[in-house]
């Protein structure tokens, strides 16, 4: 029997300020064998962003091409551009032993979760995992939006009831893990990711 660890498709949600981002930032930072989905998008490229590093940069027609061709994972439109995780380079790094991150809202994981419900016997079957990152409750996510200085009352009140929402999916995923403390948050999530490993 081999001994090589069983790769992961890692799909991670949680509502906004529930410390998603910096959970998935520790991850790929003291995980080695992790490789984050480096997702497609239509928007302008912004700032010092490189294409193929943050994001792979395309126009609507050569996305559209891509979506006929079922080339992504999931897809989605925020704020008119799209968005789209590939489907190729995902495979290609499970292959390789890679395990593969993807930070992806509700929606975008119940597609990739049908995908890999379809394809059970597949790479893609075998090494999906999905988490749900969840605050301790409502009240302390409202904290700390606020606390974050970044949005105004009326767009904390928006992501608080998108939030609402978001939780209510939770029962879908594999594992949920409450980030009451940071480094709490994080050895769980390393926890599952090893017993995940060790699955056959």
């Amino acid at each position: 029997m081999s001994n090589r660890k069983r790769p992961l498709l890692l799909v991670i949600s949680a509502p906004s300020g529930a410390g998603k981002t910096t959970l998935c930032h520790k991850l790929l930072k003291e995980l080695d064998n992790m490789v984050r989905a480096v997702t497609c998008t239509t928007r302008a490229r912004r700032g010092r962003e490189v294409d193929g590093k943050d994001y792979y940069f395309l126009t609507e027609a050569e996305f559209a091409k891509r979506l006929k061709r079922n080339a992504f994972l999931e897809h989605a439109v925020v704020h008119g551009r799209y968005y789209g995780t590939p489907k190729k380079e995902a495979e290609a790094s499970l292959k390789a032993g890679k395990d593969v991150l993807l930070a992806i809202d509700v929606q975008g994981a119940g597609e990739v979760r049908r995908q890999a419900a379809a394809a059970r016997t597949g790479p893609l079957g075998r090494a999906f995992v999905d988490i749900f990152i969840v605050p301790p409750s409502i009240e302390v996510l409202e904290e700390r939006l606020v606390g974050r200085n970044e949005d105004s009352e009326a767009e904390i009140k928006r992501r608080l009831k998108v939030a609402r929402t978001e939780m209510k999916c939770s029962p879908e995923y594999m594992y949920c893990v409450v980030n009451d403390s940071l480094d709490r948050a994080f050895n769980e999530l390393k926890q599952i990711i090893a017993a995940e490993h060790a699955r056959t």
